[in-house]
């Protein structure tokens, strides 16, 4: 895939987190991925992606800068939302998050085959507990 591709791929990609159709993902992703360093799947990812969604429903994926280097697709976000249920072991505050995520996506004939993310979770778990 070109740059260009790849740049239209990943926003097609946040644009359905976005939208919560995540039985989209077979678009996006190898059923066998390599996932933060360590073999998973697909239905892992939708899993995790629906574990956010049910604690924090309007989690929402904002790109804010996005680079391309052959086949790898490097992204920082701003992902924000309210949380309603506990979320990484802290109750919900009833006050919005927002939280800087840097990821790194390896793709493979047309699909991510390499996936992690990190972010600074310190900053998220003061958000929650103020």
């Amino acid at each position: 895939m070109s740059d260009t591709d790849l740049r239209a791929f990943y926003q097609s990609y946040v644009d359905a987190l976005n939208k919560r159709e995540f039985d989209r993902m077979d678009e996006f992703v190898h059923e066998s991925i390599v996932m933060h360093s360590e073999p998973s799947t697909r239905d892992a990812l939708i899993a995790q992606l629906n574990s956010i969604v049910d604690a924090v429903p309007d989690f929402h994926w904002e790109i804010q800068e996005l680079a391309i280097n052959g086949d790898s697709i490097a992204v920082r976000a701003t992902n924000t939302g309210t949380p309603t249920k506990e979320w990484l072991g802290v109750a919900p505050n009833g006050e919005p998050i927002e939280i800087v995520e840097y990821a790194i996506y390896r793709v493979r004939d047309g699909k991510f085959l390499h996936m992690s993310a990190v972010h600074d979770a310190e900053t998220l778990r003061k958000q929650l507990t103020a």
